[in-house]
């Protein structure tokens, strides 16, 4: 059975742990990260409000989707001080967080197309391959692959 302080309202580390199925550590992470808080009993014991269950689903829900810790942060700042978000709440963020999927899923499937040309040839026909960059021609225009992100353009 949970272990519950106070005024009913709050759960020990370890039971919040528990009914979430993550480990001690992740809430202490979470917490440095700023995305749940705690409060301290006399003898220094992180204690949990009870709606911190509902946040700690979300922030599973969310990394499972590939949601970055920083996005979800982003995200969880926008409820104004609620320490669980509701249902409205959710839909607002699961919609926002589609699009981001939507976007980088995009990305990935242009990637892949560019990658099946290169993968049959091995890098051996130069003139044909859309990475290819002579004499580094393309440095003017940053750094990293840039010719593939202009290719995500639409």
């Amino acid at each position: 059975m949970d272990k519950k302080i106070g005024h009913g309202n709050l759960l020990t580390v370890g039971a919040v742990a528990k009914r979430c199925g993550v480990k001690v550590s992740t809430l202490h992470f979470y917490e440095n990260k700023e995305l749940i808080n705690s409060t301290r009993n006399s003898a220094n014991q992180r204690l949990y409000n009870k709606q911190v269950l509902r946040r700690v689903s979300l922030i599973k829900a969310a990394q499972k989707m590939g949601i970055t810790l920083a996005e979800i942060k982003e995200q969880l700042d926008t409820l104004n001080g609620k320490t669980s978000p509701s249902q409205e709440d959710w839909q607002r963020l699961s919609m926002h967080w589609k699009e981001s999927l939507d976007q980088r899923i995009h990305k990935m499937e242009k990637l892949r197309d560019y990658l099946s040309g290169c993968i049959g040839c091995g890098c051996l026909s130069m003139q044909a391959c859309p990475l290819y960059n002579e004499n580094d021609k393309l440095a003017s225009k940053g750094s990293g692959a840039v010719l593939i992100e202009g290719s995500n353009k639409d």
